[in-house]
Order: C-alpha cells, then sequence, then structure tokens
C-alpha cells in the first residue's frame, strides 16, 4: 500500500486528479465564476470611500445610483456563486463515478487473496460511501479554496492599493498561520485514517452479528457481543473527540493570530492619520478597515478548509491503495470453444500457511472425458481443495493441475472458467429476477430458462410466483425454501451448460422430499458431462463411475463403489460407519 502519510499534499492530490481531470470545462467554469464573485468583494468596501468622503455633500452624484450598484454588486455574485456550486457539484459526482467504477472492475478481477485479506464491511465501506463522503469533503474544500483564495487575493491587492505599508503588517501573520496549519493538518490525517479503521472493525463486528445471529443467540453470546461492540464504539468515539479538538483549535488560533495583526494595524493606521499622511481620509480608512475585517472571513475559511481535504483525501486514498495494491488475477492464452472434460492433477500441492500440513499432498489423479467421480473422506481430508483448483480459485504450491492437457494457469481465465459449472451446498444468488439469477453472466432467454427450471423441478414453484421467473427472489433468495434454492443452482448450471460439472455437497442438509427432487435434477445435469461430486451421502455417490477415497491431502484408495465395498478398505468403512463429511476444509 502506498504510504500516503509521508507524502505532501500535491503527490496525493495527483494520484486522485486522472478520475477529476476529463471535468476539466466544470473546472475552468467553477474558476471563471469563483474569480468573478471575488473581484466583487473588494467593491463593497470600496464603495464605503465616496460615500464617506463625497456622499454627504449636495450633488455629488445621484442617489439612484447606491441601489443600483448594491443590487447589481450582489446579483453577480449571486450568479457567480450559483455556477461555482453547480460546476464544483458536477465535478465531484463525475470524479465519484469513474473512481467507484474503476474500483468496482479491480474488485471484479482482485486476486482472490483480498477477499481473505479485508471483509465485506470494509469493502463496501470503500466502495460505497468512503469514495462519496470523501469527494464531497475534497471538492467542497477546493470549493471554498478556490472562492477564498481568490477573494483573498483580490481584497489584498485592493488594501495594497489603498496603504501598501499597513498591508505589509497584514501580511505578517502569514508565515505563523501556515505553520498552525501544517502541525495540525498533519494530526487530522492519521486520526483521519485511524478512524477508517477503526469504523471497519466496528461494521464487521455488525456483519458477524447479523450472519450469525442465530448462533450467537443459542449459545447466550450477546452480552459479550454488546461488551466487544462496546469497546470498538468506544475506540472510534475517543479518536472522534482527538480530530474535533484538532479541528476545533484550528479556528480559534487563526482568529487570536488575525486578531494580534488587526490590533497593530489599527494603531499604525491612527499612528499616519495624526501626522498627516497623504490620502489619509475618513473615508479611506473606513475602507481599509472593512476590507482588512472582510479578510478574517475567507482566512477563517481557509484555515477550516485544512479538515475536510486532510478527511477526504484520506477517504478517496483507500479506494486509490485498492486499485494500485490489489493484483488483479492473472490468466495465459489458451482457449477452447468446449473442453472434451479431461482432468490431471499432477503432484499436485496445495499449502496455505508454510508451517502447516498440505491440503493437497502431491496428489496424482486423473479424470477421462464424461467420467462421474465421486471424492469422499474425512472432514480435512482435501476434497474441496481439490476441485477448487480447477476453476483455480486456489493455486498449487508445486505440481500442476491440467485441463484437457493445458495447465490451468495456460488457460483464459474466462474462457476456463466457462467450461465448469458449479452447484455448492452453499448456494449464492442475487438480489435480482429468478431468469437473472439462472442466466447469471449470459442474455436470459426465457424459453431456454423454463427449460432449465422445468429440467431441475422448479418450475411448477416459479410460474405461481406473481411475475413467474421475472420475480425477485430476495437476498441471497431468501423467499425460496433450501431445496429450491437448490435446484434454482441446478437450473443455473444447466443454462451455462459447461462440460465439467462440480457437485460440492449439492444435497446436503435437505429433507428426503427435497433430495428426491434435487436428485432427479442432478441426474439430468450430470448427464454427458464429466462430473466431480464432493459427497457426503450414499445417494449422491450412487451412480459415480469411480470412487477417490482421500485422507489429508493424498488419495488412499480409489475404483468402482460396489469394488470398493466388496474391498473392504476405507471405502468400506467409512460406509459402514457412514463417515461421509457434512463439511470440508477450503
Amino acid at each position: 500500500m502506498t504510504d500516503a502519510p509521508n507524502l505532501s499534499l500535491w503527490p496525493r492530490l495527483q494520484r486522485i486528479l486522472p478520475y477529476f481531470s476529463p471535468s476539466w470545462r466544470f473546472a475552468a467554469l467553477a474558476f471563471g465564476a469563483s474569480l468573478l464573485a471575488a473581484l466583487t468583494e473588494p467593491l463593497i468596501p470600496a464603495l464605503f470611500q465616496p460615500l464617506l468622503d463625497k456622499g454627504f455633500q449636495p450633488g455629488s452624484f445621484a442617489l439612484w445610483m447606491i441601489p443600483a450598484a448594491v443590487v447589481g454588486l450582489f446579483f453577480v455574485r449571486g450568479v457567480a456563486h450559483f455556477l461555482g456550486q453547480y460546476a464544483l457539484t458536477r465535478i465531484a459526482n463525475d470524479g465519484v463515478q469513474r473512481l467507484r467504477q474503476a474500483q468496482f472492475e479491480r474488485l471484479s478481477r482482485a486476486d482472490l487473496g483480498l477477499f481473505s485479506q479485508q471483509s465485506a464491511s470494509s469493502l463496501s465501506n470503500a466502495l460505497v460511501y468512503e469514495v462519496q463522503t470523501g469527494s464531497q469533503q475534497l471538492v467542497g474544500a477546493f470549493n471554498e479554496l478556490l472562492r477564498d483564495g481568490l477573494t483573498l487575493i483580490a481584497l489584498l491587492a485592493y488594501l495594497f492599493w489603498l496603504n501598501w505599508q499597513l498591508t505589509l503588517l497584514v501580511l505578517t501573520v502569514v508565515p505563523a498561520l501556515a505553520w498552525i496549519m501544517k502541525k495540525l493538518s498533519r494530526r487530522l490525517y492519521r486520526l483521519s485514517r485511524e478512524s477508517q479503521l477503526a469504523t471497519d472493525d466496528l461494521a464487521y463486528v455488525v456483519e458477524e452479528n447479523v450472519l450469525a445471529h442465530r448462533m450467537i443467540r443459542l449459545h447466550a453470546a450477546e452480552p459479550s457481543q454488546i461488551r466487544r461492540f462496546a469497546l470498538l464504539g468506544e475506540r472510534l468515539r475517543r479518536l472522534a473527540l482527538k480530530a474535533t479538538v484538532a479541528s476545533a483549535a484550528m479556528t480559534p488560533l487563526t482568529q487570536l493570530t488575525s486578531a494580534m495583526a488587526l490590533s497593530m494595524v489599527l494603531v499604525l493606521a491612527l499612528m499616519q492619520a495624526r501626522s498627516g499622511h497623504d490620502g489619509a481620509t475618513v473615508g479611506s480608512f473606513v475602507s481599509f478597515i472593512t476590507a482588512m475585517l472582510m479578510l478574517i472571513t475567507p482566512v477563517r475559511k481557509l484555515s477550516d478548509v485544512v479538515t475536510p481535504i486532510t478527511r477526504g483525501l484520506a477517504g478517496l486514498e483507500r479506494g486509490l491503495d485498492l486499485l494500485t495494491a490489489t493484483p488483479a488475477e492473472q490468466g495465459g492464452r489458451h482457449v477452447s470453444t468446449r473442453a472434451s472434460g479431461r482432468l490431471q492433477w499432477q503432484q499436485t500441492l496445495v499449502r496455505f500457511k508454510p508451517d502447516a500440513a498440505p491440503a493437497l499432498d502431491r496428489l496424482d489423479l486423473e479424470v477421462q472425458p464424461g467420467e462421474v467421480v465421486a471424492l469422499v473422506g474425512s472432514s480435512g481430508a482435501g476434497k474441496t481443495t481439490l476441485v477448487q483448483t480447477l476453476p483455480r480459485f486456489v493455486l498449487p504450491s508445486a505440481g500442476q493441475v491440467l485441463v484437457d492437457g493445458v495447465a490451468v494457469q495456460d488457460w483464459s481465465l474466462g474462457n476456463l472458467r466457462a467450461q465448469i459449472a458449479l452447484v455448492s451446498q452453499d448456494v449464492v444468488m442475487l438480489n435480482d429476477t429468478v431468469a437473472v439469477n439462472v442466466a447469471l453472466g449470459q442474455t436470459p432467454v426465457p424459453e431456454r430458462v423454463q427449460a432449465c427450471l422445468e429440467a431441475a423441478n422448479l418450475w411448477d414453484h416459479i410460474r405461481q410466483l406473481p411475475q413467474g421467473m421475472d420475480s425477485l427472489i430476495g437476498h441471497n433468495a431468501s423467499q425460496l425454501s433450501g431445496g429450491q434454492r437448490q435446484r434454482l443452482a441446478i437450473a443455473r448450471a444447466l443454462y451455462k451448460d459447461a462440460p465439467i460439472l462440480i457437485l460440492d455437497e449439492a444435497t446436503s442438509a435437505l429433507d428426503n422430499e427435497s433430495e428426491r427432487l434435487v436428485q432427479e435434477a442432478l441426474q439430468r445435469l450430470m448427464k454427458g458431462r464429466t462430473t466431480l461430486i464432493v459427497a457426503h451421502r450414499l445417494s449422491t455417490i450412487e451412480h459415480a463411475d469411480r470412487v477417490v477415497v482421500m485422507e489429508r491431502g493424498r488419495i488412499i484408495e480409489q475404483g468402482p463403489p460396489a469394488a470398493l465395498l466388496a474391498a473392504g478398505g476405507a471405502y468400506a468403512r467409512l460406509h459402514q460407519r457412514g463417515e461421509f463429511s457434512t463439511q470440508d476444509d477450503s
């Protein structure tokens, strides 16, 4: 990850600019509008000089000119502020869209290690909330910076024109202000980053408790979880208070420094007037003091702008870190219209941690096209790890995995995964229509979707829904029963029509009636496909051509089910004791 806190402001802004620079026309509009608004600021104190010096003399100027000048001035300012605000808001929203889109595209192609390193809530925060709030804070701050910075320049130019000696005295406060802003901005940045991490931790506790609410209540773990949430909430509260102290201290410190300069200016101005300084009229004095007092507002706002810039950069940089520090999955160039389905594992070693036992230990296995192979063994034997090496969800530490004689790393990733369909015990569905979930990744063809639902023994239920296959099924198909969700996953695999099929305990935790319907659908699905079955029920193995018995990442026995039973070996013992696992390692 980029060590952003050690970078100065400009290099950090350069990381973000590519996402906002395409809106340069609106940036030009914002600058022009802010410049126009800034130029109107000195005109307000400038009106006081002729009013005080000549306005009370008869016949000096027509009275109608006063309301015309004042109303016209504020009309121009209003139009300029409106255009500037709109232009900067447009820049912010366009930039957010580009950055968020780039983040989601990287997330969709990111190396799978990212999902074990960061929680779902952390990634969601980075993509959805932090990018939005960060950009809004940053662009809002630049709106203030541009508008008040130009106003400050315009007022200073007017002050120099009125009295350059007094103006130089005003400028003596600039180094002190710069030092205060630099010190406090660094502290604010560090606190903002820590607050983001604390927010992620707090959100993750909520996510865990929502997902595991039944288990937590079953074990009466609510008090410990409440204490855990309270501790993290207290940490976030303390960080927020520290950030508030740093932010709130900036305004009084800058105002105190400005007040010191103001007092010195007043003394020097009165000294000049008493000594008969040229041009030291009542009108010019009031005009100078008014313009100088008007400096306090932009100076104060410019000191306040450090906080949103710091927090905005911290939020956006988390999104940029996701783009720059997360590598994308890498694939080869081999493509095939349709694989034959010949699978090989050659001395395949998978080790998740250097000091841990291997999940696959120099395993050799070959599966012929169209063959149905069942993988059995106790929990932790490596069955799920074995099948996950095919779509490259798990990368071997040594050895090779081949599809049709080509190593999986030499296949184009998209083309490799197009050859594989998966039905798992953990059914994952999108909060969309039945048709979209069945045709996931493809355009739904109603006739084909219906045929797949019929083959999966689910059409009778789906057609009774209010909108049929166009009905929304809720978060992860929450409106369907377990057996119905499983059959919907089978319909999805049928729609994909891939030559290689992985059934990862696809009938686990189903009642007898649901299992019967799922088994019928599975028989239709397996027809003509190379099939790997991670099994824990005998009914799943009945139609397998071969059973492979695994233990500690190795194959200890394999052959036709009947022959293995007759041999009285490991498979027979598992069969007799019913020790097919209900879950596997990963």
